[in-house]
């Protein structure tokens, strides 16, 4: 069972879900940053060894999210498709498969630095493209971070990541959800997109994906020593 984590910003109810995805539910709006579809193939091309498989178990994934939140939209919140390399009739016809399945759902693609080198998707997939800032109700969509005045971003890009440790030597390195005072960044939704670790300022939070769920990390709090006690 997936177990989410809903936040409220601005009045609004966001769902933070392990599907590595966002629901705005009150505009019935799934958010999803940094898909890369046909980075596997990309490498391929290339003369890499990668995994192949990546493209379908993304969009069983994405399936999911839909089914469970009953959205009629998605963003795309950039680098929909990784690079030119990766427009491999595979990967493909995959994704305008998946799109007969959905005629009803609205799609827009905010474009990132990816989309420019890969071309925006084909006309087959019905994909709305604009170039960032793309706003609608109190939010802008943006593919990089950062705060606009006036409104607050939701972008992706950075692949956001964070490192846990616990007792017995424990290590994990898990993606998150980086929401700060005027913007919030999401996880890459790729399976094969790396990560990069976060750096929060005081008044961050951060939510992280892991075992199906999504949770808050209490961040510590460093406090500078004290000088030396006067008598």
């Amino acid at each position: 069972m997936s177990l989410d984590l809903a936040i409220n910003l601005l009045g609004q109810t966001l769902v933070l879900m392990p599907e590595h995805a966002l629901f705005w539910m009150d505009a019935r709006t799934l958010l999803v940053a940094d898909t890369h579809w046909g980075k596997a193939a990309t490498f391929r091309a290339a003369g890499f060894a990668v995994p192949g498989g990546t493209t379908a178990e993304g969009l069983n994934r994405l399936d999911h999210a839909i089914d469970r939140t009953g959205a009629g939209r998605i963003i795309f919140l950039g680098d929909f498709l990784h690079a030119r390399e990766g427009r491999v009739p595979g990967t493909m016809d995959a994704l305008a498969q998946w799109r007969h399945t959905r005629p009803a759902l609205d799609l827009i693609l905010v474009r990132g630095n990816h989309d420019k080198r890969a071309g925006d998707p084909g006309e087959e997939l019905g994909i709305v493209c604009a170039n960032p800032p793309v706003s609608d109700g109190p939010f802008s969509f943006a593919h990089f971070p950062g705060g606009r005045p006036g409104t607050y971003v939701m972008s992706g890009h950075l692949h956001p990541a964070i490192r846990l440790s616990g007792r017995g030597l424990q290590r994990a390195r898990l993606p998150c959800f980086w929401v700060r005072a005027d913007h919030i960044v999401l996880p890459a939704f790729g399976d094969f997109t790396g990560k990069a670790d976060v750096k929060p300022d005081a008044g961050d939070r951060l939510f992280a994906i892991g075992g199906g769920a999504v949770v808050e990390i209490e961040q510590k709090v460093v406090r500078k020593p004290r000088g030396p006690l006067r008598r």
